[in-house]
């Protein structure tokens, strides 16, 4: 490829990213009472949030409505082209419809309005034109202005599809707000792949496969080693007689007494443990002990249920889990 195409490339792809970027926060000039009417008309909405569009914001409408499904609002996708082939009969009298066209003008969407609105539901036009049929038919109206597309030719849908997702995303997190939803109802209903086991997962869920290495805290260095040995984690719990919490020995905590102790004959277990060994509640997120283990660079914690062991989790068990 010569030089001059190469710069014409990263030229042309610089400026659509600054079109586009400069059309998402010209939108901030739009946010005003009809758009707070918007979200507190949804938010009092005992129906669902049914997005309709044609084309490219047809695709757009299908990612708004998977936003808003996963962050707490019920919402369907109603292709316009397939509405008055028999879709409108998904509308039930309760919904909200939520209808994306750039020009609010097309022939499909002045066929369509009318049958929107014949039953009474409260029509929600987002267009970039807001004098436009759509909007001028509409409840509410959010405007999506845009100068022009980013295509060189001001024709491909970019800018405008582009505009279209952002403000959707600003009428899902709106509404996120305002129903008071938590990481916990986000795990309700993201309980697959990594993303859901960080925000369900416990640390109780995973821990007890493991084996429980623990030692008294008078118990001799043979015991410690044999004990370490047997559970294969690579530490052992220091423990009073109440299964209390008392300490750590590691591998690193072997090595570093072997390097400083010619005869450790004489040595127990509270003699080289660590008195301040890092620990977790059972009940605490997985994703707090993968938090801490990557902070603290150390690979396993000891899980505590009020100060008394309950067992060990390892790095090697987030990693399993897929956390990490």
């Amino acid at each position: 490829m010569n030089t001059k195409l190469e710069k014409k490339i990263q030229s042309v792809a610089k400026k659509v990213l600054q079109d586009e970027a400069e059309a998402i926060l010209s939108l901030k000039n739009y946010i005003d009472e009809q758009f707070e009417a918007c979200v507190d008309a949804i938010l009092v909405c005992e129906g669902r949030l049914v997005v309709t569009g044609i084309g490219k914001s047809a695709i757009i409408a299908q990612k708004i409505v998977a936003t808003l499904n996963s962050t707490g609002t019920p919402a369907i996708f109603m292709h316009a082209a397939d509405a008055i082939h028999g879709d409108l009969g998904m509308i039930q009298k309760d919904d909200i419809i939520l209808c994306i066209s750039k020009s609010g003008d097309t022939p499909e969407i002045k066929i369509l309005v009318p049958l929107l609105k014949r039953y009474g539901n409260r029509l929600i036009a987002m267009v970039s034109n807001i004098h436009s049929y759509l909007a001028k038919n509409a409840d509410f109206v959010l405007n999506a202005h845009v100068e022009q597309e980013a295509c060189p030719l001001n024709l491909a849908p970019t800018t405008s599809t582009t505009a279209a997702l952002a403000l959707g995303d600003a009428l899902a997190m709106c509404l996120l707000e305002g129903r008071d939803f938590t990481s916990q109802d986000f795990a309700q209903y993201h309980p697959g792949g990594s993303l859901g086991k960080k925000l369900y997962l416990k640390v109780r869920d995973i821990f007890p496969q493991n084996a429980v290495p623990r030692v008294a805290k008078d118990a001799d260095i043979q015991t410690v080693i044999l004990e370490m040995t047997s559970k294969r984690l690579g530490a052992t719990a220091v423990v009073n007689d109440e299964n209390e919490l008392l300490g750590i020995i590691t591998d690193g905590d072997l090595r570093r007494m072997l390097n400083k102790q010619q005869d450790f004959s004489i040595l127990q277990a509270k003699d080289i443990m660590n008195s301040s060994p890092k620990a977790i509640e059972a009940d605490e997120y997985a994703a707090n002990a993968l938090a801490l283990m990557q902070g603290k660079s150390i690979t396993q914690l000891v899980v505590i249920d009020n100060n008394k062991v309950e067992g060990f989790i390892h790095m090697h068990d987030l990693l399993r889990e897929g956390l990490v």
